[in-house]
């Protein structure tokens, strides 16, 4: 995180101010959406481009702090929320683990990306009507779980304008056919163990995993995967950032959405904006160049 580059300012800590509030984005205790801002302190009031950056798994708002204060250091307004069962919203360390158990057992909610996009698109109404947002310099980004989240809600709503999932972006579908889905499959496991019982499977297969996408996140590894979303968020700025020997999301899955995404750009004459970062010799981790070329990225399409 020290590689998100940070202006030097002597006093930051006095002219940073955080806020800490809550949105209500639907009834229920998990409806009610933790949010935390920092920017600086201005002597005159002016729209500013704003940064949404989402965390992992098992991880929380305040993590992320490191990179909001680079962020706001350098001019942007820097956003970050508790996704659905972490943080604020999470009763112990178990509890997006059970969540997603519940998902499959009785299919009333949608703890993996879908509800907390829709949390993200609640987050944009709100931040569209503050006086100091630039509501057309909305960027968005996040690790891995992060990631996915950023990657579908930029898919829904248009008014997250530059894009930069990291270590997110995959092909659920593909992963299936090719048998790489492993990785994914492991780093939520319980659900998947819990529908493998339920189906009277004595190991996890690609059906079981086929099954326990199509109830917990429906349309994910189909009409809502890769290669049919991510094509749609061109011609906005969109910078994918992955590790070449990632199992969690294998570059085979990305191939089709690649082109497809570079086809949709070059279309409306914006090649440029779009690019695929692999980082050669790097598993599921966000890195120092990853970090940098997110920064980068932003500056380039929101300091304009």
């Amino acid at each position: 995180m020290a590689s998100c580059p940070k202006e030097d300012i002597p006093n930051f800590k006095e002219l940073l101010q955080e806020e800490n509030f809550y949105l209500t984005t639907e009834e229920g205790g998990q409806g009610l959406l933790p949010v935390l801002v920092l920017s600086m302190k201005e002597s005159e009031k002016k729209r500013r481009p704003t940064i949404v950056f989402l965390h992992s798994t098992n991880k929380c708002k305040e993590w992320l702090r490191p990179l909001l204060e680079g962020y706001a250091s350098r001019g942007y307004i820097a956003v970050a929320i508790d996704s659905r069962y972490h943080g604020e919203r999470a009763t112990s360390i178990t509890t997006y683990r059970e969540s997603l158990v519940s998902s499959w057992k009785n299919g009333d909610t949608m703890p993996f990306i879908f509800d907390t996009v829709w949390d993200l698109i609640k987050l944009a109404d709100y931040l569209t009507e503050r006086e100091d947002v630039a509501p057309s310099k909305i960027g968005i980004t996040g690790e891995s779980l992060g990631g996915m989240h950023a990657w579908f809600a930029a898919f829904v709503d248009t008014r997250y304008s530059v894009v930069v999932p990291i270590i997110g972006v995959q092909g659920f579908g593909w992963a299936i056919e090719h048998d790489k889905w492993q990785a994914r499959v492991n780093s939520i496991k319980a659900v998947f163990e819990e529908a493998r019982a339920d189906l009277d499977k004595s190991a996890i297969d690609k059906e079981v995993v086929q099954k326990v996408w199509d109830r917990i996140a429906p349309g994910l590894a189909s009409q809502f995967d890769a290669p049919y979303t991510v094509p749609t968020i061109a011609p906005r700025p969109l910078l994918i950032l992955n590790g070449e020997d990632d199992p969690r999301c294998p570059l085979g899955g990305l191939e089709i959405p690649e082109s497809r995404t570079l086809k949709a750009c070059e279309k409306t004459n914006c090649p440029q904006n779009f690019k695929l970062i692999a980082q050669p010799g790097i598993g599921h981790q966000m890195t120092p160049l990853m970090v940098k070329e997110a920064s980068d990225w932003f500056d380039r399409f929101l300091k304009v």
